[in-house]
């Protein structure tokens, strides 16, 4: 279930990806139509580059951290705290080995 979540929240940011294509595509025709300058254009498209990352970053942080509060909130545990678990388990198997030897 955890899986098809992120699945859901990472196919929202797939679909701001394929809008950068079409920015491009805009601004490409901007710049065959004559409204803008080859070099405008160019920089058109580098500062919504740059400003396209920065959301795209935000945006992933975003659904991460949503993700990562649905995740506690349906009590689902981690790998992380799984692998924490695994080792206080193996831990207290050698505390109780040794004990046993030790009588």
């Amino acid at each position: 279930m955890p899986d098809l979540i992120k699945k859901t929240l990472l196919t929202g940011v797939g679909l701001a990806l394929k809008t950068w294509d079409e920015v491009e595509d805009m601004a490409k025709e901007l710049v065959d139509k004559g409204k803008m300058s080859e070099k405008e254009g160019n920089k058109f498209v580098k500062d919504l580059q740059k400003r396209y990352e920065d959301t795209q970053q935000k945006l992933e942080a975003r659904v991460e951290k949503a993700v990562n509060t649905f995740l506690k909130k349906a009590n689902v545990v981690t790998s992380d705290e799984l692998k924490a678990l695994k080792k206080e388990v193996r831990d207290l198997k050698k505390m109780i080995s040794s004990e046993k030897e030790k009588a």
